[in-house]
């Protein structure tokens, strides 16, 4: 049975503050929790730096350096593609497996936006991988809220036309559970389908709680997934 821990919203500046937080020393305190367990792969969905300049993604690559486990990464609206893919180019994927599970990506940042949306291209390309996957059971991620939070998140914020990715998703009834991050806050939300979660972030949350968290996915053989968030 893998195990998969996600990470979200590291935020990791050229100085320690960022947002008023020390994000540096936040994810190193997550980093060490994570870095004794066991677990097959390490997820980050998005906002790996604050403003993206080289500096910070070198600076993020050394706080990772303690993870034996492969990691993946996507993309969020405060990261830098180009930075991005030059530092961490062995860690960018459209998918990757774990035993009989596919993880799958796609792509929703807008350049100079905060909101997020899925190009009619990128949810082409996330119908044809789907529609190509030989696993048993997929987990899509990507950086936006593709539902309403609930909360004091603002979801104009939010992914902009979530309903053109649920018609792609509603086709494929391998997928178990979508993950994103960008809210800064844990929550669960299920649909007829298949469950949907956000992670909060390493660096601060928006809402009321003031732990830094991350979440852990055990993933069945049999498609249920034990699931749970890891607060600090």
């Amino acid at each position: 049975m893998p195990k998969l821990i996600q990470i979200s919203d590291c935020h990791i500046d050229d100085q320690a503050l960022a947002m008023e937080a020390d994000t540096q020393a936040n994810l190193k305190k997550i980093i060490a929790q994570i870095s004794s367990q066991k677990f097959d792969a390490l997820l980050i969905s998005g906002d790996l730096t604050h403003q993206g300049t080289a500096p910070s993604y070198n600076r993020l690559k050394q706080i990772l350096a303690p993870i034996d486990a492969p990691i993946y990464v996507i993309g969020g609206n405060h990261d830098n593609i180009t930075q991005l893919e030059k530092t961490f180019k062995q860690n960018t994927f459209n998918s990757f497996k774990l035993k009989n599970w596919e993880i799958v990506s796609i792509d929703s940042v807008q350049l100079d936006k905060t909101s997020g949306r899925v190009t009619q291209g990128a949810l082409l390309k996330l119908d044809q991988t789907l529609e190509a996957s030989n696993a048993d059971h997929i987990m899509v991620v990507l950086h936006h809220p593709i539902v309403p939070m609930n909360s004091t998140w603002d979801d104009a914020l939010s992914l902009e036309n979530p309903q053109d990715l649920f018609k792609v998703l509603d086709k494929h009834s391998k997928i178990r559970i979508v993950v994103f991050g960008h809210a800064h806050e844990a929550a669960h939300f299920s649909n007829k389908q298949f469950d949907i979660v956000s992670c909060p972030s390493t660096a601060l949350q928006y809402n009321q709680e003031t732990r830094i968290g991350f979440n852990e996915f055990n993933l069945q053989n049999g498609g249920n997934i034990n699931w749970q968030t890891q607060w600090i």
